[in-house]
């Protein structure tokens, strides 16, 4: 078995942009042999018979940070399941699917997740690592002939087995069917004779006659797990369902996709923690390095399988996959804000066809950050437009401020690299040591900064939208609608603390819409309510402060949230559970 492997990112390598680095430096290029050249795709490669350890520096070399030398952990036995091809990303195994049982996968974007669920569901054949080979699906059922994968893929190649799919990226389901209705679609993958139902659970009822392309992210996902939930199938796979959902719908989601657990297995790929933990029976963490390799842990209990995440660490097994672990505070802190009011807001009404929207006066101050949360179609967006100068209120008049604006869709076919793009927002500002610390190395951009825009994952693109956001020269107020969608958990808390602390260092403020409880309570000092009638009217509660707000919302969803006693992070409480109790008598919903 290999214990040292070379990964090459194609997106990365750019040979006409350097000086070919890691062929310079190559040790067996020195002395004659061939080490990393360019391929046939015109892009480095190297042999996989002659890497080695010191290819570390060749690596540690390039540019653009597109090559990684990699030493497999010693315990790994099994050859790879799926390889996409010389140098490439490697998958060493796959989630464990278990009859009746929702198993929840968490694990760093571009480790496998997604790969994995395409494998599960037929869209790749897997190819043993033999990239360069047709693989039969006899070669795949023989390999894994004394597991439970070989009854599996032979049910499938067969379809013996029907599964149910809904995809990560619901905005692009606009492109697949623009120009069809709810119902259509709906009523075409409607196997279970259930539809209705389902769309009453999720709250689309009243969304049935509208286009697919007029709907909003929260409304397009609902619709998306419906028509995922509606076929008649034997395994369901979910890819990433709370995106775009606020904390009614991530709870009423959870519950649609628990029942269909009674009659199938369930797999679920998520990174909200609150929601994976609510929803699942099991955990299964993916591991190894982003880009390069994933490898899928045993299932194990929810609690204890978030917590090894957060730890980084498998203590049985003595495997630290992460160098540091993820901590929350036992209770959320509370950070001095100058009183120095940047700027007030007055009351403000936005009236359309068919939806209204009334807010109340408020102000912010210098160093804050003000978070709005609430269900979704009561116009959290439409107050970020109406804030940002992108719409214009009915009743009201708008201070003029420079705002930054990150919108909830995100623009990809954006023409150039993310250095083009960025270097014309930030002007002069992007050659700054500043700016590289700040902006570039927190986000982990500059590995990237060479991509086409076009080109970039769901997660790379939001980390983009949102140092675009931050770039913007002179600006009074950021303001973001829903800048933890697509990213996971370790992203979240450090673009939260990016975020925090770009708005202490320039003195300015920040206005965050998301749905993420814990990607709030790390971010927020202050809060705006939304609530009413949604998609007909909308009214604001406060702003007040975090503690008063977070209460304020779980109240009227009737939820509690306790702290892990190991992690610090927010968990759901069982509803009558005795903790449940003793909170709701004492009002305190959010933490104790």
């Amino acid at each position: 078995m290999r214990k040292v492997i070379a990964v090459v990112e194609k997106s990365k390598c750019h040979p006409n942009k350097c000086q070919h680095e890691c062929m310079k430096y190559d040790p067996i290029n020195k002395s004659g042999g061939e080490g990393f050249h360019l391929g046939l795709s015109g892009k480095s490669e190297i042999s996989e018979e002659v890497v080695m350890e010191v290819h570390k520096i060749c690596a540690k070399k390039c540019p653009f940070q597109a090559i990684h030398i990699i030493n497999l952990p010693e315990r790994l036995k099994e050859e790879p399941i799926h390889k996409y091809g010389k140098n490439s990303f490697e998958l060493f195994s796959l989630p464990i699917i278990k009859p009746n049982i929702i198993v929840g996968i968490i694990g760093r974007n571009g480790i496998g997740k997604s790969s994995s669920l395409q494998i599960l569901t037929g869209n790749i054949k897997p190819n043993l690592g033999f990239y360069d080979k047709q693989i039969s699906e006899s070669e795949v059922i023989k390999k894994y002939s004394n597991t439970w994968l070989a009854e599996y893929f032979q049910k499938l190649i067969k379809k013996e087995v029907k599964v149910s799919y809904k995809p990560q990226r619901v905005e692009l389901l606009v492109q697949l069917y623009n120009n069809h209705k709810v119902h259509d679609l709906l009523n075409k993958v409607d196997e279970r004779n259930i539809i209705k139902n389902l769309m009453s659970e999720l709250d689309i009822s009243n969304i049935s006659e509208r286009k697919i392309e007029e709907l909003s992210g929260g409304e397009l996902q609902r619709v998306a797990i419906v028509a995922a939930a509606a076929k008649d199938a034997d395994v369901y796979y979910f890819d990433e369902p709370s995106s775009f959902l606020d904390i009614t719908h991530r709870i009423k989601a959870a519950k649609l996709i628990r029942k269909l657990s009674e009659k199938a297995s369930v797999i679920v790929v998520e990174h909200d923690l609150a929601t994976l933990d609510y929803i699942s029976d099991e955990i299964q963490i993916v591991y190894g390095e982003p880009a390069c390799y994933g490898i899928f842990s045993q299932s194990k209990g929810v609690r204890r399988g978030i917590n090894d995440y957060m730890e980084g660490m498998f203590p049985e097994e003595n495997i630290r996959f992460r160098k540091y672990p993820i901590r929350f505070s036992e209770r959320p802190v509370e950070r001095f804000v100058s009183k120095d009011i940047l700027f007030s807001f007055p009351e403000l009404e936005k009236h359309y066809e068919i939806f209204k929207l009334k807010t109340a006066a408020g102000a912010i101050h210098k160093g804050e950050v003000m978070a709005i949360m609430g269900a979704n179609g009561l116009g959290k967006s439409t107050f970020l437009k109406l804030i940002s100068g992108i719409e214009t209120p009915d009743k009201g008049v708008m201070e003029k401020l420079k705002i930054s604006y990150k919108p909830q869709y995100l623009e990809q076919n954006i023409e150039g690299t993310v250095e083009e793009h960025l270097k014309k927002i930030a002007g002069p500002e992007f050659l700054s040591g500043w700016y590289k610390t700040n902006i570039l190395e927190k986000l982990n951009i500059e590995p990237i900064l060479h991509n086409q825009i076009s080109e970039l994952s769901g997660g790379e693109l939001q980390k983009i939208h949102i140092a675009a956001c931050l770039s913007k020269q002179n600006t009074d107020i950021i303001a973001m609608d829903e800048p933890s969608a697509f990213i996971d958990v370790e992203d979240r808390l450090s673009t939260a603390e990016i975020i925090k602390d770009f708005v202490i260092n320039k003195e300015i403020a920040a206005i965050i819409v998301d749905h993420d409880i814990q990607f709030i309570d790390y971010l927020a000092d202050s809060m705006l309510i939304f609530e009413g009638i949604p998609a007909k009217e909308g009214h604001v509660y406060g702003p007040v402060q975090k503690r008063e707000g977070m209460n304020h919302v779980l109240k009227n969803l009737d939820i509690t949230y306790r702290r892990d006693k190991l992690t610090g992070r927010p968990r759901i409480n069982k509803p009558g559970s005795q903790l449940d109790q003793e909170q709701r008598y004492k009002g305190e919903y959010y933490y104790t």
